[in-house]
């Protein structure tokens, strides 16, 4: 069991924090009044037969009662459940259930495929039972807030409301970003999901993601654990977005949806990207009135969790930044199932913490309508490799002016972070990339030291001109603060695979020297660049462990066993400018 709990504590999000969001109708708000009634491991039948593990607290009274539910691969917990008992203890049945395959539940695991079809079959059951007043709120993070979008997709009838913390959400985004796989997340994650129970989590961590993480091919990683990993195989089949994701697509299903949605995301998060696209395709015109009114969205300086304090990296957001999620979901379960008036709905539906200022700001939408999308051009005479290059980054438009050039030898990547010994996709986190830029494969573009403070609020993204002597390989951005004394503080970053170039579906080579236009997506942040500091963009061809290596041969990037290094030509002059597309906010 604890090599479960040992990896899960990067995943699940615990029920009970520290206050921050100021509530002021907390007289009105549900009290511990009940005492709790459990019922555990009850099994609870899906459609095939398959029956799930699923414990109860509920309310010691007569008459019926408002739902939350959780539906989990960690663990459903047992007697005392503290976070059972607090909501059943305020009125509401709680109930909380192993996924299929996962524990005490019967059935086979295998990531997301089952979760639509699960989860309606027991919000079904839930709304059957004598217990239940018709009124079903969902709540969890990570894979737990999957499995509430799931059924939600699907046009489930049963749920009111739903509260999903850094939700896994967009199945096929979070294994492919602009076609490059997301080797740590599935190192970890999968690995460990599929482990056996005796095998104790950190130790394998520690011990063997590195090796898992460079063995070649991938689609044999699994002789590395010592365990089938069915799904890592099965995705790293299907690079595109082909029909395999059909079945667990978020795309095109989001009119079906008729809850509403509270989503809980973090600038640090390793689903930062698909959470705001959530929130902004709740938020479209196509979206019934009634439904989009109902969304809101809170955005912090978090990692996946991490907001038990105020401290992450090399940063300390302070006291304020810390969260009371309990306290949120009370205000907002209170007023959906219970009727209560909390206040919640009438604030405005976006609320992002602005790092650099570190205060909290309510918005009334996603990106701002006030943004000034603003290019910052790559400038420099050839020798941007280095912080020490010559590397500039400005508003003018180049003029004529000689690319910079790299080497980029898969054998030897640029780390994810400095301490790529530590490295987590869970743990990516406002720290100083300094130390990285000694490289001689990055190029570094940096502004002068601003004259006033700049806010940076909304999505970011690169635009790059550059050519490569091989016929696949990757480019990557990211964007920095540097700071008065020199650190560079990361803030996001994004990756491109040159074959993805012009979309997930019908990709292609490239040709050998040949120029080409890339659009690095670097997801968004909301940062002020104080006076003083500086603007800083970074240009590579890897990002290791988070993304795969790209072996620039072109071949099956699963089967694939050697490869070649690349010469990577970066352009900025007229005629092909690159830049950063930077969302200004006014001041």
């Amino acid at each position: 069991m604890k090599a479960r709990i040992g990896f899960t504590s990067l995943l699940i999000v615990s029920l009970l924090f520290v206050s921050f969001i100021p509530v002021p109708f907390a007289a009105e708000l549900s009290q511990p009044t009940y005492k709790v009634i459990e019922e555990l491991d009850v099994k609870v039948t899906m459609r095939d037969g398959i029956r799930l593990s699923t414990n109860i607290y509920r309310p010691d009274a007569e008459g019926k009662f408002p739902v939350l539910l959780t539906r989990t691969p960690y663990g459903n917990g047992g007697a005392g459940n503290g976070g059972g008992h607090y909501w059943a203890e305020r009125g509401y049945v709680t109930i909380i259930q192993d996924t299929r395959g996962r524990f005490e539940s019967e059935g086979l695991f295998y990531p997301v495929v089952f979760e639509a079809d699960d989860g309606l079959d027991t919000q079904r059951w839930v709304s059957e039972q004598p217990w239940c007043n018709g009124k079903i709120g969902t709540f969890g993070g990570s894979y737990v807030g999957m499995t509430q979008w799931m059924p939600a997709l699907k046009g489930s009838q049963y749920v009111t409301a739903m509260f999903t913390t850094v939700p896994y959400t967009e199945n096929y985004t979070v294994a492919f970003q602009n076609g490059a796989l997301r080797q740590r997340l599935f190192t970890e994650w999968y690995t460990m999901m599929t482990a056996p129970y005796n095998i104790d989590s950190k130790d394998f961590m520690n011990t063997a993601s590195d090796r898992v993480d460079r063995f070649l091919p991938r689609i044999d990683q699994d002789t590395q654990t010592g365990w089938r990993l069915p799904y890592t195989r099965d995705v790293l089949g299907h690079p595109e977005d082909d029909s395999y994701w059909e079945p667990i697509r978020f795309e095109g299903h989001y009119r079906n949806i008729r809850s509403a949605i509270y989503i809980v995301a973090g600038w640090y998060d390793l689903f930062t990207g698909q959470n705001l696209k959530n929130y902004r395709e709740m938020t479209a015109p196509a979206i019934p009135g009634d439904i989009r009114s109902k969304q809101r969205i809170i955005v912090g300086p978090w990692g996946h969790g991490t907001w038990s304090g105020s401290k992450i990296g090399d940063l300390d957001f302070g006291s304020d930044a810390v969260p009371d999620m309990n306290g949120l979901m009370l205000r907002w379960f209170d007023y959906h199932l219970k009727g209560i008036n909390t206040g919640i709905m009438d604030d405005p539906p976006v609320r992002i913490f602005v790092m650099g200022d570190n205060i909290w700001r309510f918005e009334k939408e996603w990106p701002l309508a006030r943004t000034k999308f603003t290019r910052y051009y790559f400038h420099g005479n050839g020798s941007a490799n280095t912080k020490d290059g010559d590397g500039v980054l400005a508003l003018k438009v180049p003029g004529n002016e000689p690319p910079d050039r790299f080497l980029y030898d898969p054998d030897d990547p640029v780390p994810s972070a400095p301490d790529s010994g530590t490295f987590s996709d869970f743990r990516y986190y406002p720290t100083d990339h300094g130390a990285l830029e000694e490289r001689n494969d990055i190029l570094v573009y940096t502004t002068p030291p601003l004259q006033k403070d700049t806010e940076v609020t909304g999505p970011v993204e690169v635009i790059l001109n550059a050519a490569s002597s091989a016929v696949n390989t990757d480019f990557t951005g990211k964007l920095l603060d540097v700071y008065p004394d020199g650190k560079a503080i990361y803030l996001c970053d994004g990756i491109i695979r040159a074959s993805f170039r012009d979309g997930p579906t019908n990709t292609s080579a490239i040709e050998p020297g040949r120029v080409y236009e890339y659009h690095l997506d670097l997801w968004a942040t909301s940062n002020v660049f104080k006076k003083g500091h500086r603007i800083r963009v970074e240009i590579s061809s890897s990002n290791f462990p988070r993304f795969d290596r790209n072996l620039n041969t072109g071949k099956n990037f699963a089967t694939e066993t050697e490869w070649v290094k690349a010469e990577q030509t970066v352009y900025h002059d007229a005629h092909n400018p690159s830049c950063i597309v930077l969302p200004i906010i006014p001041r």
